[in-house]
C-alpha cells in the first residue's frame, strides 16, 4: 500500500500583490485621463508646496546664520569677531522669525491664484 498524498498548496498575500501592482505602476505609462477630484487634490496640494520649500530654505539658512554667529561670539580668543558675530546672529534670528510669515505670505497669494479654479471644480464635482 503506498502512503503518499498529493497535496496542492496555495499561498495568496494581499500586501504582495498590492506591492507587485504599486511596482508595475511605475513602469507602465498612464492611460486614464486625470479625473476632477485627482485634478483638484493636486491643485489643493500645489498651493503649500513652493511655499513649504522656501520656508524650509529660509529657515535652515537661517538657523545656521544664527550658529555661526553664536560661534563668533563664544569661542575664546576670537575677540575681534565678537561684534560681526552678534551682526550675524541677529540676522539669523531674523530669518528663523521671518519663514513662517513667508509661508503664510505665499500660500494666501497661490490660494488667491488658485481659488477660481478650484472654485469651478468644486462645483462640478457637487452637482
Amino acid at each position: 500500500m503506498d502512503d503518499k498524498k498529493e497535496t496542492f498548496t496555495y499561498t495568496y498575500s494581499a500586501k504582495e500583490q498590492e506591492e507587485i501592482k504599486k511596482i508595475r505602476g511605475k513602469y507602465t505609462p498612464p492611460t486614464k485621463e486625470e479625473t476632477s477630484m485627482e485634478q483638484l487634490r493636486r491643485l489643493d496640494e500645489s498651493a503649500t508646496k513652493g511655499a513649504t520649500v522656501v520656508s524650509l530654505i529660509v529657515g535652515i539658512i537661517s538657523a545656521l546664520l544664527f550658529g555661526v554667529g553664536m560661534c563668533c561670539t563664544m569661542v575664546p580668543g576670537w575677540e575681534q569677531y565678537f561684534i560681526p558675530g552678534v551682526a550675524v546672529g541677529v540676522v539669523g534670528i531674523i530669518g528663523v522669525l521671518a519663514a513662517y510669515p513667508i509661508y503664510n505670505h505665499m500660500v494666501k497669494r497661490k490660494r488667491a491664484e488658485l481659488a477660481p479654479e478650484i472654485m469651478r471644480l468644486s462645483d462640478e464635482l457637487m452637482k
